[in-house]
């Protein structure tokens, strides 16, 4: 499937996902060299649906760890069940007639709550499961330090029970929206790509494919007018993710022609403020008079 860079572009295309060669060369390299790959990029690009086809093509489960301001050890990696160690505690209490209660097997795997990536390393005794570490810009720059053992050696060190090692090396996809710098020390552990907001001719491409019922005019006018929002100053651009979704609600109403009244009824579909909203509405008002 992932023969060669051409190889790897068709097999993604099989899959409706519609990558360029350099995606494609760097996919490639990632997986062939056994390392992350960390996609960076405006939101709505198209970096967390590589991880989704991924897990299509090698039919593995998708293993997602969301970051987020604050993330730690305990949600990203594991924690111990402590109210299922205590409940064990006084249950052998009970059996020993008073005696001392033995301790010694509490900190055992029945005990572990596994978290996304203590989870890819113990699914990976038995497939190679696909790992996303979703939006790592998210999270605090502390948190980065606990991904280092993870993508150099693909192994996490739990005190009480010693290393645990992967048999088969996840396939980890880390994907950033650059509101802050990665530190180098991780960067150096991954393949690196930037995606570009697509050309014209790519993101018609993508619309005909991923909403098929759409007319040829209507699509190239939508594609049209989201390739002219990205050239304003708008606080949130539209992503890939946002002309699908607004092609598909325009099929949905059984649009036939983008008109200014179809656009102001739907910009909601491809807008997420309201500045924005009011920005591009004047600029259609400005166009009819």
């Amino acid at each position: 499937m992932f023969s060669s860079v051409v190889a790897t572009q068709n097999t993604l295309a099989q899959h409706q996902y519609i990558a360029d060669i350099g995606l494609s060369t760097s996919l490639f390299l990632a997986l062939k060299m056994g390392k992350a790959i960390f996609l960076e990029g405006e939101p709505g690009v198209g970096k967390t649906e590589v991880a989704k086809v991924l897990s299509r093509v090698y039919q593995t489960p998708l293993i997602r760890l969301q970051c987020y301001e604050g993330l730690d050890i305990s949600q990203a990696v594991y924690e111990w069940n402590y109210p299922r160690q205590l409940l064990e505690i006084q249950a052998r209490q009970h059996q020993a007639n008073g005696a001392e209660p033995v301790t010694d097997d509490i900190f055992t795997e029945k005990f572990l709550l596994k978290r996304p990536l203590l989870q890819a390393i113990t699914a990976s005794r038995d497939h190679t499961p696909v790992l996303l570490i979703d939006e790592l810009d998210r999270a605090d720059e502390e948190f980065e330090s606990f991904l280092l053992e993870l993508l150099s050696d693909f192994q996490i060190t739990i005190p009480e029970m010693g290393t645990i090692r992967a048999e088969h090396r996840p396939i980890v996809i880390i994907t950033s929206n650059r509101t802050r710098e990665i530190h180098d020390a991780l960067k150096r552990r991954c393949v690196y790509h930037w995606i570009e907001y697509p050309s014209r001719e790519k993101e018609l491409e993508i619309v005909r494919l991923k909403v098929p019922g759409i007319g040829e005019r209507l699509a190239a006018q939508v594609v049209d007018f989201i390739q002219a929002m990205r050239q304003q100053e708008l606080y949130k651009l539209p992503g890939v993710a946002e002309t699908l979704d607004w092609a598909e609600a325009l099929g949905h109403l059984q649009t036939e022609r983008l008109d200014a009244a179809a656009i102001n009824h739907t910009l909601g579909l491809i807008l997420k403020y309201q500045d924005d909203v009011d920005k591009v509405r004047r600029e259609i008002m400005k166009d009819e008079l």
